[in-house]
């Protein structure tokens, strides 16, 4: 299938159920990877910190209550109306396979479940244009259901399911040291750990 029929059909699911989404995912607690995130960024806050994925807008707005400079990027239209309106932030309305994104721009990505709806033939593009946006230095958090590195569409969606291994594999080869990473949630046996989380450097 095309890459944009692809980001179309993930795009109108979210955009058909994103009132729904909201009410099911605005109390979650990701203050584990938020911290992740900036505890990693050098040099003085305030900081200017790209939400890609921002959804309506829950963790953008958590960044700019803790001062930061807050800028958000969603490809679903009616997600980034409502994250512009809770966080009353920028919010770049780009399609993750169309980036138009500054370079050097920023000291911090936060990529809370959403480089997982990249196609792995697409990833390689999209983490070098990700690393141009970064300042030198930056770091990026990633946060993604972790698999055996097979993808397709699941329950409306595509997604691909990477191992830490191969996650790896393609940070380093956009020009990203590791950081760190850990399973989510807290706490639980590693089966009942759904999630890979890691932060990365911009070499």
């Amino acid at each position: 299938m095309p890459d944009e029929e692809i980001s179309r059909r993930t795009l109108q699911h979210y955009d058909s159920r994103a009132e729904d989404f909201w009410q099911g995912t605005r109390d979650h607690d990701v203050s584990q990877n938020t911290t992740a995130l900036l505890k990693h960024i050098e040099g003085a806050s305030p900081f200017t910190i790209l939400d890609f994925g921002c959804g309506p807008g829950r963790d953008l707005k958590v960044f700019k209550d803790l001062g930061h400079e807050a800028v958000g990027l969603e490809g679903s239209a009616r997600f980034a109306a409502m994250a512009r309106e809770y966080s009353g932030c920028e919010v770049l309305e780009q399609d993750f396979l169309a980036l138009d994104l500054l370079p050097s721009r920023f000291d911090g990505v936060f990529a809370n479940a959403s480089l997982f709806h990249v196609p792995g033939r697409e990833l390689p593009r999209v983490l070098r244009e990700l690393h141009a946006s970064l300042k030198p230095g930056g770091v990026l958090f990633s946060s993604n259901p972790r698999g055996t590195n097979k993808e397709g569409w699941n329950r409306g969606r595509y997604g691909a399911y990477h191992d830490l291994e191969a996650w790896r594999g393609y940070l380093a080869a956009a020009g990203f040291d590791e950081l760190e990473h850990y399973y989510r949630p807290p706490g639980l046996p590693r089966e009942q750990q759904p999630w890979l989380a890691s932060v990365w450097r911009r070499r």
